[in-house]
Parts: structure tokens; C-alpha cells; sequence
């Protein structure tokens, strides 16, 4: 008769094991750092922070923590993941010196902010070239979506108040490059405000989108080839005319708030005006329809050639209808300049800038959780290293990965990818990282370095 065993096999647990690396699979993000030339584009823009006779490289300092971010830490003290694996991730400050470092920086004010941004927009233009058609200016066009998101505070710090939904923390604006849907999305700006900031404040939409337009190589900076998609918040005269500015002519598909002018204006639009509206796989949606109404309500005062486009459909099961919702129809109603194009696709294009959320989601788990620091000025570069973790988050698939594997996200590449362990061997003084062939993803992880292995390393 055999011994019952349970449920799982009972196997016996003891340390001093060796040959054996944890989180192998962060090489993916470590060839990253190295094929992008990102270690030494930050590691020069942070040079004059280096003390003479310094040991650790405050480049490499800022970087250990932005990959501990990228694995799923939330504070500083979680680079320890880092320097357990010397092999993989080389020399690591100890905390002591991370935390000197994030308060020089944050001393230096927007003099740090500035190199590293400078770094991040110079290593940028780099990597979309290296991934060429798999890039997201690859048809010479790139989307910027810009939204707000709230980060709760439990203690109290600086700047941290209540918030429009009776919370407590910051009220942050960022911006993401949308890749589409064949792929992520990578932060481009991120502006750290105190949780009673305005959801529409044209002030820091403009900042927001100064700070995303210079990331962006400089043919992107200006012109229509770059659109800016926000929700109702940046539909302000000041926002709109910024954008519209002579010689700066950038593209916009902005939401807008019903008001009354524009729910009388729909009253007034004939049948046979509406049309059928898209799904969001570019298909006829039964129950919504879009129609234009520009000239309708007076927009004399906003920027000239603004196009208003309002949808109405059948809401989902549960869904509440809003005061200036007509007929049991939901209304909504967005501002854009680009001129001709079916309106169906236009709506659909700016539908699609739900897809921040999810960048928002993930921005949440890789380090936006909560601000771990106490002063503005740290928490500042706190978001510096976040935005570097989500680039590499995002870089990483867009350069090595394929198919259905290019859109994971960042929860699901840490538990598959990068928690995978491997042995260590070393053969013909070169080390190897052996990943079992049990790992459902080993095929993934060994194809994946294999492409970044064949890009072309930095001059």
C-alpha cells in the first residue's frame, strides 16, 4: 500500500545551493540597457553628479533601480533583488548610497531632470530606428495620449492632499506613445501635482505635452504627423490654441463636455446625418452612430479649423445615463483638425485612447502604486525612474518579441519571462544562462535574446 503524499509532492528545502541564478530572465532587460546605449547615455548625463574617486557610476545607480522597478519593486530598498545576482546584474550600491543619490538629484532640481530627460529622448530616437517597421513612428506618424491619474498617499507627504474622488495623494498628468495594437505603449512625460490639481488645467496640459513632444525625435516635434489625444479635460480655448499655434500645427483629437450649445446643436442634426459608428475592430457597431456638427455651435472663438464630431449609442446593460444623454442614447463629442477621412474612422481613432488606461494600469504596477519618498523633489525622480523601467518595459517586446508575446504586459512578462531561473555554467571562460526546458517560455526568452543579440551595438 503507498503512502499518501497529499495533494503536491512533498520535496525537502535547504540552502547553500550554488550555479543557480534568480530572475535569469531579466538578461532580456539587461541586452536591452546595453543595445539601446541606454547605460552610457545615462551614465554621461549624470557625470557631474560623480564624485571623484566614486566607486558606483550614478548612471549605473539609477538604472539598478529602474530594472528593480521593471521586476516589480515599488520602493528603493527592492534593488536587493538586483544585488543578490551579481552575475546578471554586475556591482550594486547599497542603499545607503541609492538614497544619497536620489537626494542629490533631487537637490539639483530641474537640472538633473533636464539631463536625465535629455538622455532618455537621445537612447529613444535610437531604438525606434533599430526597430524599424516594428517602430511606432514607422509610418513617419506617432499618437501621444495624455491623461491624469490619482496615486493615493497613506502617510503624509509633501504635496499630498485630498483629491476630486475624496482621496488622499498626487494627481499626476502623463503621456504615453501609443504603439497600436500591435504592440505597448512607453511614457514620454510625467508631471507630478498635488492631489487638489485641476482635471483641466491648460497649464499643465501644456507642460505635459512640451515634456512628451521633446522626447520625441525632432522631425515629431511639430507638424501634423503628430497627433495629441486627450479625454474631455484638455478641451479647454488654451490648450486647443497652444496646439494650433502657427508653426507648431500639431494634430489633436481632444474629448469635449456637452454643453448645452452642443446638446441643442445635436437636437437639430437630420437623421439621415448620422452614420453608422465602428467597433473596435473597424466594423459596423449595431446601436451607436456618429455625425459631424461643426458650424452648429459657435466656434468662432476656438481655433480655426476645429471639426466637433458627437456619437450617441445604445449604453450597455447597467449603465447610467447622464443628464444630457437624448433618447436612452449616451452622448459624447470630441474636437479634432484633421481634415477629411470618414467620421466613423475618426471616432474610432479617438476611442482608441482608452488604450492609456492600460499603460495607467501598468504604470501601477511598475512603481506608480504609491510615491515611496516624502519630498516633491524626490518623488519627481521617482517618476524619472519609473518612466525608465516602463521604457524598458516597452522597448524590450517592441525590439525581441513577436506576435501575441509583444503585447504582454508587464505582469505577465515578469511571471513569465523574467522570474524564469537558469544555472549558471561557464564554458571556454565565456557564462552561460541554461533555462530549463520544462519553462513553458524558455523558446520565448532564448529567441528573444537572440534577436537583440543580432542588433548592432552602439557606436
Amino acid at each position: 500500500m503507498s503512502k499518501r503524499m497529499g495533494l503536491y509532492p512533498r520535496v525537502h528545502v535547504e540552502g547553500g545551493g550554488s550555479g543557480v541564478i534568480s530572475q535569469a530572465g531579466a538578461a532580456l532587460l539587461v541586452e536591452t540597457v546595453r543595445k539601446s546605449a541606454l547605460a552610457t547615455a545615462i551614465s554621461t548625463a549624470l557625470a557631474p553628479w560623480r564624485k571623484p574617486r566614486s566607486v558606483h557610476d550614478p548612471g549605473k545607480v539609477l538604472l539598478d533601480v529602474a530594472l528593480g522597478v521593471a521586476l516589480g519593486g515599488d520602493c528603493l530598498a527592492h534593488v536587493a533583488l538586483l544585488r543578490a545576482e551579481p552575475d546578471v546584474f554586475g556591482l550594486v550600491a547599497s542603499d545607503p548610497t541609492i538614497s544619497r543619490l536620489i537626494d542629490v538629484l533631487a537637490a539639483a532640481g530641474p537640472k538633473a531632470l533636464t539631463a536625465i530627460r535629455s538622455a532618455r529622448a537621445g537612447v529613444r530616437s535610437r531604438v525606434w530606428e533599430l526597430a524599424g517597421a516594428n517602430g511606432p513612428a514607422a509610418d513617419s506618424h506617432v499618437i501621444v495620449d495624455i491623461d491624469g491619474m490619482l496615486v493615493l498617499a497613506h502617510p503624509e507627504k509633501q504635496d499630498a492632499t485630498a483629491t476630486w474622488k475624496k482621496t488622499f495623494g498626487h494627481h499626476p498628468l502623463v503621456a504615453f506613445v501609443d504603439h497600436g495594437q500591435a504592440g505597448f505603449g512607453e511614457p514620454v512625460a510625467a508631471l507630478l501635482r498635488p492631489g487638489n490639481a485641476g482635471s483641466n488645467t491648460a497649464s499643465d496640459h501644456i507642460t505635459t505635452t512640451g515634456l512628451a513632444l521633446a522626447q520625441l525625435p525632432k522631425h515629431l516635434r511639430r507638424g501634423r504627423q503628430t497627433l495629441i489625444r486627450t479625454d474631455s479635460a484638455g478641451g479647454t480655448h488654451a490648450f486647443l490654441d497652444w496646439l494650433s499655434k502657427p508653426g507648431r500645427w500639431l494634430s489633436y483629437s481632444i474629448g469635449m463636455t456637452i454643453t448645452d450649445t452642443i446638446h441643442q446643436a445635436v437636437l437639430k442634426i437630420p437623421k439621415k446625418a448620422w452614420t453608422p459608428a465602428y467597433d473596435a475592430g473597424g466594423t459596423g457597431r449595431p446601436g451607436a452612430w456618429v455625425a459631424e456638427i461643426t458650424g452648429m455651435p459657435d466656434v468662432n472663438r476656438w481655433p480655426k479649423g476645429m471639426r466637433l464630431i458627437v456619437r450617441q449609442e445604445r449604453p450597455h446593460p447597467g449603465a447610467q445615463l447622464r443628464f444630457v444623454d437624448l433618447d436612452g442614447l449616451r452622448l459624447t463629442c470630441f474636437a479634432t483638425n484633421t481634415q477629411g477621412g470618414q467620421l466613423a474612422d475618426l471616432e474610432l481613432r479617438h476611442r482608441r485612447r482608452a488604450r492609456c488606461e492600460d499603460r495607467i494600469r501598468s504604470a501601477r504596477d511598475t512603481g506608480l502604486r504609491n510615491l515611496p519618498l516624502h519630498d516633491t523633489a524626490q518623488n519627481q525622480i521617482w517618476l524619472e525612474i519609473v518612466q525608465i523601467a516602463l521604457d524598458l518595459l516597452a522597448w524590450m517586446p517592441m525590439l525581441a518579441l513577436t506576435g501575441k508575446t509583444r503585447r504582454w504586459e508587464p505582469k505577465k512578462l515578469r511571471l513569465r519571462l523574467f522570474s524564469a531561473a537558469a544555472q549558471l555554467v561557464t564554458t571556454g571562460r565565456r557564462r552561460r544562462l541554461r533555462f530549463t526546458a520544462r519553462w513553458p517560455w524558455t523558446d520565448v526568452i532564448t529567441r528573444a535574446i537572440q534577436r537583440l543579440a543580432v542588433l548592432p551595438n552602439p557606436g
